[in-house]
């Protein structure tokens, strides 16, 4: 069996350009991707903030150093330049890998620096960290 957990996430983004008319995807500073392990064309979820939406579009590498977050094509009807969003990428992993993962996720600032690296703990820790609610956060899950 297959599970489908987070793998990488941008947390607060901000965006920096809209454009409805280019092809489509979610251009992205290559050192945002690198820092959370995205791939060019790799699918993502965006999820805006403000509003709650989500659209799933895929990663396109922007100029490296620039704090790139661009909305392309229909994406661009998410939202605006100045939006914070979250983007989220998911990877398919066997039951047996679950225990071991962690995602890697990284909180940014108005200008897309990075300002923190959370270190969500491993599944199988996930209870007793202080992000959950507690030891129980399993509870009526069986």
């Amino acid at each position: 069996m297959q599970l489908k957990v987070l793998k990488s996430k941008l947390h607060l983004a901000t965006v920096t350009r809209s454009d409805l008319y280019y092809h489509g995807s979610l251009t992205i500073d290559p050192d945002l991707m690198d820092a959370v392990g995205l791939l060019p064309y790799e699918s993502i979820l965006v999820s805006n903030v403000a509003t709650g939406m989500r659209a799933e579009t895929y990663t396109l590498p922007g100029q490296r150093g620039s704090g790139s977050v661009e909305l392309n094509g229909a994406m661009a009807r998410l939202g605006a330049v100045g939006d914070r969003v979250i983007v989220m990428a998911f990877a398919q992993i066997e039951a047996n890998e679950v225990d071991g993962h962690s995602p890697r996720v990284v909180a940014l600032d108005a200008k897309n620096r990075i300002v923190e690296r959370i270190d969500y703990p491993p599944v199988a820790r996930a209870c007793e960290a202080a992000v959950h609610a507690g030891p129980d956060c399993w509870a009526g899950t069986e």
